[in-house]
């Protein structure tokens, strides 16, 4: 197979791995495009196993640009910092590639070793004595760093409250019919006393700050439809609640009270660093991992094992 055809064989599978290190289309192409440019002039005897060469190339370059930000003094973005036409791209790829938007927002907060460490091993499968050499680092070094991200993102400091399983079934029953735009399931999701609060930057001119009964709310969720869809279930503060992340990028919190298989508080307000975590049992589930293809199911299907 010639390199080109190589290329546009992983081509794909270098994306959804530039992007869940990056957290960004334009970033991942750029990543990827500069993969192929090295991959071109580089030494012939370097190609034995193409799909592998480029996969590593790709982690480094986008390890660079993780550290360029970091040197940059670049917090991770918000939804508001993006422009709107980056923003879109990233939310079609998102959409496109079954990407766990809570998952983005975790990864974002993890230093960009540890951040490449996981998504090379945990999500794809590289194996860690082909990681470390990416990182510039040792396989024992390279084991920590991820072992040290999925802390992270589970957050030791959140123990799972006992009936949190259930509570984020819930949340996510109530999501869903909130995208669906299935009032008549929401009521029933809802405590008929139930309380929507939010910050005032996130509503319109004339929105009431604070909106009571389940009627009311559910009725309400039909005005916050695109957010919904970039709704997703996460622990805030070790509660479970959702993140709105348009394209990965955080942009709200919502805290959602349940209690007695009814949700009973709603509260939006800003993101804020350090508080989102994933629940412990699922920070290596297929939810987070949807789009993902492992690089051992690569190097099986070249025959290289």
């Amino acid at each position: 197979m010639e390199l080109v055809e190589h290329f546009e064989a992983s081509r794909a599978r270098l994306m959804s791995l530039a992007y869940r290190i990056v957290g960004s289309h334009n970033d991942a192409e750029d990543a990827v495009q500069a993969a192929w440019l090295r991959a071109r002039s580089a030494d012939p005897a370097q190609l034995v196993n193409p799909e592998g060469w480029l996969t590593t190339v790709t982690a480094r370059v986008c390890l660079d640009q993780l550290r360029a930000r970091h040197r940059r003094r670049e917090v991770p973005f918000t939804a508001d910092d993006i422009p709107g036409v980056q923003l879109a791209a990233d939310e079609a790829f998102v959409r496109r590639e079954d990407v766990s938007r809570a998952l983005l927002v975790v990864l974002d907060e993890l230093s960009p070793p540890q951040r490449v460490a996981y998504v090379l091993h945990d999500l794809f499968a590289v194996p860690f004595d082909e990681i470390g050499p990416v990182l510039d680092t040792t396989v024992a070094a390279a084991k920590k760093l991820a072992s040290r991200a999925r802390i992270r993102l589970r957050d030791a400091r959140a123990a799972d409250l006992p009936g949190s399983a259930h509570q984020m079934e819930i949340i996510d029953a109530f999501l869903a019919a909130a995208r669906g735009g299935d009032i008549a399931r929401l009521v029933t999701l809802l405590a008929p006393d139930v309380v929507r609060t939010a910050d005032l930057g996130f509503l319109a001119d004339g929105t009431a700050p604070v909106v009571r009964g389940a009627w009311a709310v559910a009725k309400e969720t039909r005005s916050f439809v695109d957010r919904i869809a970039a709704a997703a279930p996460v622990l805030v503060e070790g509660r479970p609640g959702a993140v709105i992340a348009p394209g990965g990028h955080p942009f709200a919190l919502i805290r959602i009270g349940v209690h007695d298989g009814l949700v009973r508080s709603i509260d939006i307000t800003p993101y804020e660093r350090g508080i989102v975590s994933l629940p412990a049992a699922s920070v290596r589930d297929s939810q987070f991992t949807q789009g993902c293809i492992p690089y051992r199911m690569v190097r099986s299907i070249d025959g290289n094992t």
